[in-house]
């Protein structure tokens, strides 16, 4: 079988083309609705707008200087959109196996078939736990999907199923989780497409106001004249509500370095805002340093995922600190041995009987005493219990001799089997068990 990479076997719903090079969220889809949200009306205004205000202005070549302006501008637009929605945005590796150093251990109470309680240890694993960030302690939580303790400002995106450092939120215009190595180029986006609206409503009123002057006459004139231009201006005087609106609301979020999650989530718990470091502090944290490299590399070849090793039998921490009693466990395994040797006993008695009642009254009368001899190990079987407490802890058993073997029973030391055959001489079996 041919060794596959990450991207091929990849948990979250992220999409990738290119051999693993670029990275979508699961609705990407929605980034074709986007970019006909963008192109669309550049190119109605390169071609009704702007190339008719080429020759308004005293020098010939100026005007063209609105067209090249433009689509220098869209192109900005699109290939911050492109960086924004194709790359990693700061997705945290999942484990394989939950993090063991942070198991701790509780012991519950289980009653069994007799009545008797028993502590059964099990394994707990802390929710929370805290770290400290610029000396306040800080609580975070753990991930069941992705087997770890998120890092501070880190969330899981149900969309993405992914844990994101820093995550903001998931934009479905743009496809693609906001997280830390991304967030940069989601504001030059959003604050891009503010710049490009306004740009595209001004020239457009400004045409309208051209063609008032040439033509002497009023308003409604001069949109019937072009009526491109109004549908421009009222396609960005709506799109300037949503990404205007949007590039403040970022603007007041670098200012505080907050997320759009933590400002939504956590504005009613008045909590304090660690992470604020001064609004030019944030800018520049923000503009001015190197983006991160990303935490995975999807066109590595995956490591094949070894199931882990069965845990051995667990036993709390404060019962070995303590020097717990260990022999309610040793009594249960001694019962259970007991309850096998005296179904054996009673089987053999029963095979007895029914061979003492086929031969008759005449048969030995040598043959009565085994019965009694069986019957007096049955009654044996507690002192067999007794001096059995005092072996060594971890070893076999010995819970004593049956005089024949109507089963079966394997000896786990000599790994042999006990046959029994028929009328043939009794023979000894030693019935031992594995104490853990």
């Amino acid at each position: 079988m041919a060794a596959r990479r990450v991207y091929q076997v990849w948990k979250g719903s992220n999409k990738f083309i290119c051999g693993g090079r670029l990275v979508f969220g699961p609705d990407a889809r929605s980034l074709f609705v986007t970019l006909l949200l963008i192109i669309v009306p550049v190119i109605i205004f390169c071609v009704c707008v702007a190339s008719h205000l080429r020759h308004e202005f005293s020098s010939y070549n100026s005007g063209y200087a609105i067209l090249v302006v433009a689509i220098l501008f869209t192109i900005h637009v699109l290939v911050v959109l492109f960086l924004t929605s194709s790359g990693d945005p700061g997705i945290v590796p999942r484990n394989p196996y939950p993090p063991e150093e942070e198991f701790r251990y509780d012991s519950s109470v289980s009653v069994d078939a007799g009545g008797a309680g028993r502590q059964t240890p099990s394994l707990q694993f802390p929710r929370t736990k805290e770290v400290v960030v610029n000396g306040i302690a800080v609580r975070v939580k753990y991930c069941e999907t992705c087997m770890l303790y998120r890092p501070p400002r880190c969330s899981h995106c149900s969309i993405c199923n992914n844990c994101v450092e820093r995550f903001d939120h998931h934009c479905p215009w743009v496809g693609q989780c906001i997280g830390l190595r991304n967030y940069r180029y989601f504001f030059m986006f959003v604050s891009s497409a503010t710049i490009l609206c306004i740009y595209v409503f001004s020239l457009s009123a400004l045409y309208i106001k051209v063609l008032m002057d040439n033509y002497d006459g009023t308003v409604w004139k001069a949109m019937k004249e072009s009526p491109a231009s109004v549908i421009l201006m009222a396609y960005c005087f709506i799109s300037l509500w949503f990404v205007g609106g949007l590039t403040g609301f970022h603007l007041y979020l670098l200012g505080t370095n907050q997320t759009t999650y933590e400002n939504f989530r956590y504005r009613a718990d008045g909590r304090i805002n660690v992470f604020n470091r001064g609004c030019l502090n944030n800018f520049l944290e923000m503009f001015c340093t190197k983006v991160k490299p990303s935490r995975n590399n999807f066109r590595a070849f995956a490591r094949e995922e070894v199931p882990p090793r069965p845990r051995a039998p667990i036993i709390p921490r404060d019962r070995d600190d303590l020097g717990g009693d260990r022999r309610p466990k040793v009594e249960a395994d001694l019962d259970i041995g007991e309850d096998l040797l005296k179904i054996s006993q009673r089987r053999n008695i029963e095979e007895l009987d029914e061979d003492i009642q086929g031969r008759g009254s005449n048969g030995p009368p040598g043959n009565t005493s085994e019965p009694d001899s069986i019957m007096s190990s049955d009654h044996r079987a507690p002192t067999i219990r007794s001096d059995a407490r005092h072996l060594s802890w971890g070893k076999e058993w010995k819970l004593g001799n049956c005089t024949r073997c109507p089963c079966q029973f394997k000896c786990h030391r000599k790994q042999k089997l006990c046959d029994f055959k028929g009328n043939a001489p009794m023979r000894g079996v030693v019935l031992s068990l594995t104490i853990f």
